[in-house]
């Protein structure tokens, strides 16, 4: 679902539509949908919340993250954006350590060392040419992984008392309180085939936000961003048939790294998990 958003703000963006509009329809259509399916089985009740603020500064996140995907699908080979969306598991580790104070050894320090030495390789600092990746780009692209890892953890810390989607509507309503002031000034006419991309680009994003909010309320964060990886597939075969564009040669000298890096975090936290799931069941025992 993920994958197929980007494709379609690529799209849409080289269309000519503005990347504020892209950003409100993708915020604006999910809210009648969600209404309307939540209406139907009589569970309206469920997107009732005591964390306005939560979800306030979960939107600002969000919108500041969606400026920072949707920039990067724009000005990068897809594969490429989405190659700089897997530093999400490595900012993890470091926003964990520096804002929730947990002890990260040797193993997910060395991953995200490794990491970063593969954005290097991918971005390729200073060089020039045709195969240079855009510095707006890259930017961007690592700006999606910060922000996500970010996020991820305000959803995670949303999903022990609201429901999935409880905070996708209220991620859609303050999103689209926030670019609606923008919107008269960058809305033009649209064909009947741009104004499709901006119906497929609302709800794809809603059935992927959906699915991503339920995947991390029952799953550990790092085991969920792992299953981002299968995104690469996708990006991949949308940039070469529809875009005709291939990623750089380096972006497969240092995609292995970054995804690498990843798997090692996935895998110590599941250890750590374990352990402390362990101790604790002997703790109880005795």
């Amino acid at each position: 679902m993920v994958s197929t958003l980007f494709m379609l703000v690529k799209l849409a963006g080289k269309t000519g539509i503005s990347l504020p509009e892209i950003m409100f329809w993708r915020q604006a259509i999910p809210l009648p949908l969600i209404l309307g399916w939540m209406a139907a089985r009589g569970r309206l009740d469920h997107l009732a919340t005591r964390r306005l603020p939560s979800h306030a500064g979960r939107a600002v996140s969000g919108t500041i993250g969606m400026v920072c995907n949707f920039g990067a699908s724009m000005l990068l080979p897809l594969a490429v954006a989405t190659v700089f969306n897997f530093t999400t598991p490595l900012f993890a580790v470091v926003l964990g350590a520096v804002l929730l104070q947990e002890q990260v050894g040797r193993w997910r320090w060395l991953a995200v060392l490794l990491g970063f030495l593969g954005v290097l390789l991918i971005a390729q600092p200073g060089s020039a040419g045709a195969a240079a990746i855009p510095l707006l780009g890259a930017a961007a692209g690592l700006g999606s992984g910060f922000m996500v890892a970010l996020i991820s953890i305000q959803i995670r810390d949303l999903g022990k008392t609201e429901q999935s989607m409880a905070t996708v509507f209220w991620f859609s309503l303050f999103g689209t309180l926030f670019t609606a002031p923008i919107l008269p000034f960058v809305m033009g006419h649209h064909t009947s085939a741009q104004w499709l991309m901006l119906g497929g680009i609302g709800v794809v994003g809603a059935l992927g936000q959906i699915l991503m909010t339920s995947a991390l309320r029952y799953g550990a964060v790092a085991s969920v961003i792992v299953m981002d990886y299968s995104a690469l597939i996708w990006t991949t075969i949308y940039s070469r048939q529809i875009f005709h564009q291939s990623p750089p040669a380096h972006t497969w000298l240092g995609a292995p790294l970054i995804v690498a890096a990843g798997l090692v975090i996935a895998w110590r936290e599941h250890r750590l998990h374990k352990l402390a799931h362990r101790t604790q069941s002997e703790a109880g025992a005795a």
